[in-house]
């Protein structure tokens, strides 16, 4: 019987993934950089699902000195005297709390636990007065200073974006609680917290000045998630087997998993990282899907989109600074740090020369789910009729036909209903661009040419199509801006069929109104 590799799906406590002989990819090696750091407190940010409470799991399980855990990890190579020490965990992600008052539920239940398990009494009504008693007493009585691991830090502000009342309270709890890390120095040993996103606004991060923030260092760029080096290391099984079910070779399943989970970084010299949820899933279950995706899709990514009525377009290949995506504003989101932050956008270079990021969309499953959340704010057929009609736009790009695939096209809009916003020039293109991507065919936008840049440009196997749209202007505008400015020129050493079509969109009618083609 074949013996296949036990992946850790949905595990995060390094114990039980050890004691069971899951495959762990060994990231001991930033316990052993954080130890002999110039740092006590660390914020770590990273999109949900890479990781974080495994890290923080195997962080608690290093400070408690389980030593026969970490048997032929890195860590169990070094000098360390394997010293146990007392470790307060917080782990935030166990509620949604859409209601006020389910942190301090949360709270309650570590702090009794805490409080029996050293013979601590309960002094304090008051929760921020109360965890600091904790920390001093445990400190006191064990002789050790104290380890904090924050899992989820964010987690009560995220569930209460568009609940103002519970927004503060909750934010006023948690700066409350978090303040107790500067004033508790002296009894600390370590404090490590983790989320996905990085608050600008949220005092724990001017209270503790000396807060060392590695979301974006090189140093730990590859401390959650998979790099390629990982998977070609510790994968082939995987991989083969894969190949084996998909009836593929191995190269081919290994551009496959590329294509789909891998293209992320998180740092300008960090390495390329696959997403860890999607990646094991699907060596676990030997099939190509949307693993990541189907955890949760975040409807605040896509309202603060639409909100601000952003040009989407821009932002899947754009450039910024550091400080752009680091800063965080919950009450009035920009969308750069919100698709970075979430995992819909990551770094793809760094420009030294302008001292900027290059962001894009990291993967396919990425690009599915962003636009499976994005496009029915934009697009919404009233018929169940919108499924054969993007079948046969498909059909109709990849046979080479684009007068029937316009055809087709005019038919979705048509069907759109009509309390969807198409009233500007910006959401046309989004709706246009989102449903050409969405539905799977190879789409860019705003590619420069030396006379412009090109709205869309669709790739199919053997054939390339320039397009450009117009709002309120004829299909003849559209068509002679695309040969004027010879935007078709850069592709026609490609060797594909080209076809040029400028596409009219009326306000009046809310649809595709007409269309010119020329062929090249």
């Amino acid at each position: 019987m074949e013996r296949r590799v036990k992946y850790p799906i949905g595990e995060q406590d390094f114990e039980k993934i050890r004691v069971n002989d899951n495959l762990y990819i060994d990231k001991t090696l930033f316990i052993h950089k954080l130890i002999n750091g110039d740092g006590n407190y660390y914020f770590l940010a990273r999109p949900r699902r890479f990781g974080k409470s495994l890290f923080l799991s195997t962080l608690q399980y290093f400070f408690e000195g389980r030593r026969d855990l970490f048997k032929n990890l890195y860590i169990d190579s070094t000098d360390w005297n394997w010293e146990s020490y007392p470790v307060l965990r917080i782990d935030l992600n166990t509620q949604k709390y859409a209601e006020s008052g389910l942190l301090s539920n949360v709270l309650e239940t570590l702090f009794r636990n805490w409080e029996k398990r050293y013979g601590i009494e309960n002094l304090f009504s008051d929760y921020a007065q109360r965890f600091k008693y904790i920390i001093q007493e445990i400190h006191s009585i064990t002789g050790k200073q104290v380890v904090i691991l924050v899992d989820e830090y964010d987690k009560p502000l995220v569930g209460n974006l568009n609940k103002s009342e519970n927004f503060e309270r909750y934010r006023t709890e948690l700066a409350a609680l978090y303040s107790n890390f500067k004033s508790s120095a002296e009894h600390l040993r370590l404090v490590f917290l983790t989320g996905v996103s990085r608050f600008s606004k949220l005092s724990v991060f001017s209270d503790l000045n000396n807060l060392k923030d590695i979301t974006f260092s090189n140093e730990y760029a590859d401390i959650c998630g998979i790099t390629s080096e990982e998977v070609a290391s510790q994968m082939q099984e995987g991989i083969c087997g894969l190949a084996a079910e998909m009836e593929v070779d191995y190269d081919e399943a290994a551009f496959l998993l590329k294509n789909n989970y891998d293209g992320y970084r998180f740092a300008r010299k960090g390495s390329d990282i696959y997403n860890p949820w999607s990646l094991l899933n699907c060596l676990s279950e030997r099939e190509i899907k949307d693993y990541w995706n189907d955890t949760g899709l975040p409807t605040v990514v896509a309202e603060s989109l639409k909100k601000v009525n952003a040009d989407l377009k821009k932002y899947f290949d754009s450039y910024c600074s550091e400080d752009e995506l680091k800063g965080f504003d919950l009450l009035n989101p920009k969308p750069l740090a919100l698709l970075y932050q979430t995992g819909y956008l990551t770094i793809k270079n760094y420009d030294r020369r302008i001292n900027s990021y290059r962001l894009g969309i990291p993967n396919k499953e990425v690009k599915r789910g962003l636009f499976k959340i994005l496009l029915p704010y934009y697009v919404r057929t009233k018929t169940e009729t919108g499924n054969r009609v993007v079948d046969s736009i498909v059909r109709h790009f990849i046979f080479g036909e684009p007068e029937e695939a316009m055809k087709s096209m005019q038919a979705y809009f048509a069907g759109i209903d009509y309390k969807m916003k198409m009233d500007n020039e910006n959401n046309f293109h989004n709706a246009f661009y989102l449903l050409l991507d969405l539905i799977g065919l190879d789409t860019s936008t705003e590619s420069h040419t030396s006379e412009g840049s090109i709205d869309i440009v669709v790739r199919t196997e053997e054939y390339i199509y320039v397009i450009e749209l117009k709002y309120d202007k004829s299909a003849e505008v559209a068509l002679r801006q695309i040969e004027d400015k010879h935007y078709s020129r850069k592709y026609r050493s490609d060797g594909r069929k080209i076809f040029n079509i400028g596409v009219s969109f009326s306000s009046k009618t809310r649809c595709i109104e007409n269309w010119l083609i020329s062929e090249e």
